[in-house]
Order: C-alpha cells, then structure tokens, then sequence
C-alpha cells in the first residue's frame, strides 16, 4: 500500500507529464491543486488557472468559463441568478433542452446536445425541421404552411418545402410556432421596451403576469398582497372567481363579456352568476331566456304563471309530462331540439326564429352547415346541411363544392399525366412520380 503523500505526488507528475499540461485528475477534483490551512490557496498560477478556464483555441485575455461565471483555481462556477441556466465545465452550455417542432424534439431529426440540435444529415435548422431536399411541388408545400385562416405562414414567413421559416431577421426569436402563429414582440412593454415589463412570461403573444402584477403587458402593480387578492375574488363554493374568470388585484374580471358592452352572461363580485343557464339553447346574441316565460335571476329561472320547468319551458296545460315532452323534441338526437331550438310540450321551434336555414321536426337540419368561412353558400345545392354538388359538373367536388378539377395539371394531353389522380385541383401523384402534373419519373427504373 502507498503512503497518502506518495499518491498525492504520482497525482501530480501525472499531470505535469500530459500533454499540453491538461491535468489528468478531473476538474472537480480541485483539492490536488490547492495547498495550505484548509486548502485556500491555490497550487496553479494564475495564467495556467485561467487557461484551464478558456474555450480551447482562445488567446489570453479571452472570456473565462464562456463569460458565464468565475474561474476558481482552474475550475468554473457558473452563475446562478438563474439556476440551471448556465451549465457544463467551462459554463458552454445554455439551455438544457432543445427546441422542438410540432411537438417533437429536434423534429425527430437530430440529437440535442448541450440545447442545441445537432441534425441528421439531409435536415437542417434550430429544430431540424427543413429538409435540404424538397420533393413536394409548390403547390403542395404552400398547402402544407396554411394556418386555420388559409393564410400561408400566417404572413410572418416563408413556406420551405411545407415547413414555415418565420421571420426573425435580428435573431431575436420572438416569431414562432407551426404556422408561425405567435409573436411575441406584442409582450413588449412600449416604454420599458421589456418583454411583459420584467413582471412576467410571455407565451404566443399573451403576458402570465408575476403575482402582484396586472396588465396586458403587466405594467401595472397591485396595492393588496397576492393572499388578500385571492380571499377577495374567491366565491362561496371555494373556486376563484367561479372558474369562469381571472382574479386581477382582488377584482374578478368575467369571461365572455357581452359585446354590446354590458354585462356579460357571466357576472357577479365572483362571476357566480351564469345567465346562460337560464337558456333553452345558447346563442350570446339573443335575449331568448328562460324561454321567453320567465326572469333569469343570477343563472335561475323564476317562470311567469302557467309555466315550469328548469327552464321554464313547460306549459301547465300540456297534457305531456316533461319527460315525454323531451323525448318528443329530441327523436334520434343527443339534445332535445338538436341543441338549435326550444321544446314545448313536445314541438320543437328552430333558432333563430324565422330562419329558414334551421328547420325539420326536431331542428335537425342546419343549412348554416353549408357556408364557408366567409359566409358564402356551396356551389351546388343545399339539403339539410350538406353540400350537393351539380351531376352535370362530374369535375366539381369538395365538402363545399369548391373543388374544381379542371385546375390540375395537364401534361400531353392528360390530367395529372395519367401518373396520378386529381384531388381537388391538386395531382396526388403515384409512387415515383413528381411535379405538378406527375410528368417527373423519380423511380430507379422508368416502368
């Protein structure tokens, strides 16, 4: 057995016999390399402690451990202001995950190492997600970056084989997400210039403010401590606020405002009150409460003489119990009505009334059903909600008529070049074939 001091000098040599002089014994292991009453001072110069705290390749004078903490004996310490943020022996690392696209980390197509993506050869980007070779025609790829609203990455990028590249010119990151949704420049406060005013996070454009802070950029501070606030917005069933509304500085403000500018369906110091509970079938727009036969009072119905019911639908002189009434109203349906009217000793009148587009014996045909986004009624004809399309018109289809195959393209002569189908105006080429008319022969042997 080796005596403890002969151990400390093989330690030693070991390391002054290295190459370049990179000690052998870990970093952390920094008792070896101090010496004295309780182990203060350090054995290495101050010159060969910094080295050791200095990306490989740096000349002297260069930022010790990344810039992102201090240099004790050769060993760095990261700051931690924000713990785990910084980390790694020389502090290289920032992030301790990677970023993600479509839910999947590094797109599925790389490594995360040390929070960057490292990508597979064929990918390229912060999450991988674009591939250096496209094989979808710009047609399809456009197709693939449209947002809900049909916009093409949300007019805050550029489509990249059917990936959206958001705009982010200073690098700043603030613009993301699939379609590029989300902004985060409208957190910035316009007079701190700070994201949601150093008082909070923000996520897709919306401020989480810090407790005690308030704001649509949470500039603004409460006067009551965050304990005080909730005791105030809490209602009598212990929820705050009813859950139907958020707490700011002890004051409930309700969801679903009414957009007259009055009170909303949901209302009260706690937003106990639920006016929509007083309605057969909700529509925000209408006044139709308690079935047009009694007062809502704070979610409850108080029904007018010669009317009952939860919902004071029921009329004393219909010889149908309520149970019988509704199972009239709801025939093969979930809801009595279909949900898009009211029920009265078993008849059911549509919402709204004297609407044509709702109508059948228990409302269950909307033709509302047939209009698209912008309000305008399919190409063919309309029955009960769905979209007819002309049978002399064998190239029109879609869920709205508006599929026009006579838009896809012809090469020789023939659609989609007989190398694929039309779909809605788009060739949906078969396998081996490409472009926008399947004229491209990608395969190993031409067939």
């Amino acid at each position: 057995m080796r005596p403890a001091g002969l151990a400390s000098v093989l330690l030693l040599v070991s390391s002054l016999l290295l190459p370049g002089g990179l000690s052998a014994v870990p970093q952390s292991f920094s008792p070896s390399l101090r010496s004295g009453p309780g182990a203060a001072a350090c054995r290495l110069s101050r010159a060969e402690s910094e080295r050791r705290c200095r990306a490989p390749g740096q000349p002297p004078g260069g930022a010790l451990c990344h810039g992102r903490g201090r240099c004790d004996c050769g060993v760095c310490i990261c700051h931690v202001s924000e713990p785990g943020v910084y980390f790694g022996p020389l502090c290289e690392c920032h992030e301790w995950v990677c970023e993600t696209y479509d839910g999947s980390t590094c797109a599925g197509y790389g490594k995360c190492d040390c929070g960057r993506c490292k990508c597979d050869e064929g990918w390229f980007g912060d999450a991988c997600q674009y591939p250096t070779n496209c094989d979808l025609t710009k047609k399809k790829s456009n197709q693939m970056c449209k947002n809900s609203q049909d916009i093409i990455c949300s007019n805050a990028g550029t489509c990249h084989c059917g990936r959206c590249k958001c705009d982010n010119s200073d690098g700043n990151g603030l613009v993301y997400g699939k379609f590029c949704e989300c902004d985060d420049r409208e957190c910035i406060d316009d007079e701190t210039e700070e994201i949601c005013g150093g008082h909070g996070k923000c996520y897709c454009g919306n401020c989480y403010c810090q407790a005690g802070w308030h704001g649509d950029k949470c500039e603004f501070q409460c006067d009551i401590t965050p304990w005080e606030s909730k005791r105030r917005c809490t209602s009598p069933d212990g929820k705050v606020c009813s859950n139907r509304g958020i707490c700011v500085c002890g004051e409930c403000s309700c969801h679903d405002v009414d957009p007259t500018g009055d009170w909303g369906d949901i209302h009260g110091d706690t937003c106990e009150c639920d006016e929509r509970d007083c309605r057969a079938v909700y529509d925000r727009y209408s006044d139709d409460f308690c079935s047009g036969h009694g007062q809502c009072n704070c979610g409850r119905c108080d029904c007018k003489v010669g009317w009952y019911g939860k919902k004071c639908e029921h009329p004393r002189s219909c010889p149908l119990s309520t149970e019988e009434s509704i199972r009239k109203c709801q025939g093969s349906a979930t809801l009595p009505c279909s949900g898009r009217g009211k029920c009265e000793c078993g008849k059911c009148t549509c919402y709204p009334p004297g609407d044509s587009k709702v109508y059948g014996k228990t409302c269950e045909c909307d033709d509302r059903r047939c209009e698209d986004l912008d309000g305008v009624v399919c190409g063919g004809s309309c029955h009960c909600g769905k979209c007819l399309c002309s049978a002399e018109e064998w190239y029109i289809s879609g869920e709205f008529c508006d599929c026009d195959d006579r838009d896809c393209d012809k090469h020789d002569g023939l659609i989609c070049t007989g190398n694929g189908i039309c779909s809605c105006g788009n060739c949906e080429c078969w396998d081996g074939w490409n472009g926008n008319a399947c004229e491209i022969w990608l395969g190993t042997e031409y067939p």
